[in-house]
């Protein structure tokens, strides 16, 4: 949660209240640990189908360094095994590209939310 408030409240200005949506109860939350240290996490809302990807959050220093392909490889795992088809996101735009390399690709067009551009991206899971 500590991650997750310093990557969308302090660094891209989302309101605390809007990153704390009240599901995280619901989900199965996944994290990268670096010697103890939370470097990366993420959480999946399981559907009858579909799984829902959000929450995504990588520590600065280790982004591009691999850790949110690992935890998009670990979500699909995770999806799969709950009988889900597949994963649907809201990708801020800016990051768009880490989730097609893991296979993701764009539905529809770009819209905002909390001020930030984002574009939907699904994945079959196999």
């Amino acid at each position: 949660m500590e991650l997750r408030r310093v990557v969308f409240c302090e660094e891209q200005g989302v309101p605390l209240e809007a990153e704390r949506d009240g599901r995280d109860h619901e989900a199965l939350h996944l994290v990268a640990l670096d010697r103890g240290r939370v470097v990366g996490t993420c959480r999946l809302l399981m559907g009858a189908d579909t799984a829902r990807l959000g929450r995504m959050a990588v520590a600065t220093d280790r982004r591009g360094a691999g850790v949110g392909g690992a935890l998009l490889g670990a979500a699909d795992r995770a999806a799969g095994a709950a009988g889900n088809r597949q994963i649907r996101l809201h990708a801020q735009t800016y990051a768009s590209g880490l989730y097609e390399r893991a296979g993701y690709e764009v539905r529809g067009a770009p819209y905002f939310e909390q001020g930030i551009e984002h574009v939907t991206m699904e994945k079959r899971v196999a």
